[in-house]
């Protein structure tokens, strides 16, 4: 089976992932991207704001993978390996998060539990994509203006939160929890 979770399910390529990630942050992290904002002119956000979505691509292509007739006649659930490499996955970007920014290690978390539920509703490509998005509304409904001139955002745009929130940081960890069973609790919509 671990075989199996490296040559069909090419788990190899998350960690390969993060450290493309790492990258990234470190080349290109700091250049602006420009955003528009409907609270009007145009915003702008840092590019590694985006590179999250570089680990949801990397886990939905792992989780396409599969031989069906060596799963249905595995001893071993290949649910508790997905599972496994997934959970595995999001502790290696908290470690990765020291150096590219906690909030980019919490917004994985985030965007892979909102692509494996995306996934269960649809497909893997739709699972990327709906992380993508999910970034691109926080940034442009997401923000609002203090009194003061200063930019913040709006409740309900977790993406945006500091690093440092404790409130983002449970929500992220309580909705990849949530995520876990009910995304790997059987075959994606497209596939039944």
């Amino acid at each position: 089976m671990n075989r199996y979770a490296i040559t069909v399910r090419h788990w190899w390529v998350a960690p390969a992932a993060l450290a493309l990630l790492v990258v990234v942050c470190w080349t290109v992290g700091a250049s602006e991207v420009p955003v528009p904002s409907l609270i009007g002119g145009m915003g702008s956000a840092q590019l590694a704001y985006f590179s999250p979505v570089l680990i949801v691509l990397a886990v939905m292509y792992c989780l396409e993978r599969q031989l069906r007739e060596a799963e249905i006649t595995a001893v071993l659930s290949v649910r508790r390996f997905d599972q496994g490499a997934i959970v595995l996955t999001a502790v290696l970007a908290h470690a990765a998060g020291v150096v590219v920014g906690m909030d980019i290690a919490r917004n994985v978390t985030l965007l892979l539990a909102l692509g494996l539920v995306t996934r269960r509703l649809a497909n893997e490509a739709t699972a990327a994509a709906a992380g993508l998005m999910f970034l691109i509304i926080n940034l442009i409904l997401g923000r609002a203006y203090n009194p003061d001139g200063y930019t913040t955002h709006t409740w309900w745009a977790v993406a945006l939160y500091p690093a440092g929130s404790l409130t983002a940081w449970l929500v992220a960890v309580a909705l990849l929890a949530l995520a876990l069973p009910l995304a790997l609790s059987g075959t994606p919509a497209s596939r039944r």
